[in-house]
């Protein structure tokens, strides 16, 4: 079950789960001056797949073992 959805602001993601700093930097959605918005708000205006930045962020939270897991 996904802990992160696309509805979330990315400022309350990233305060609640530090990990997911990483991953919006390797997305390169701008956590910064969009981090007020919603994920997927953001996520469309800079161009990035929505779905792939969902899934790795929850991967990035549910740690590497639940990604593991997913793919059995």
């Amino acid at each position: 079950m996904a802990t992160i959805t696309g509805d979330m602001v990315i400022n309350e993601v990233i305060k609640k789960y530090p990990a997911t700093i990483k991953v919006f930097n390797d997305y390169r959605v701008d956590s910064c001056c969009g981090g007020g918005a919603p994920i997927e708000v953001t996520a469309r205006r800079d161009g990035v797949d929505v779905d792939g930045l969902i899934r790795a962020l929850n991967t990035a939270v549910e740690g590497p073992q639940a990604g593991a897991a997913l793919k059995k």
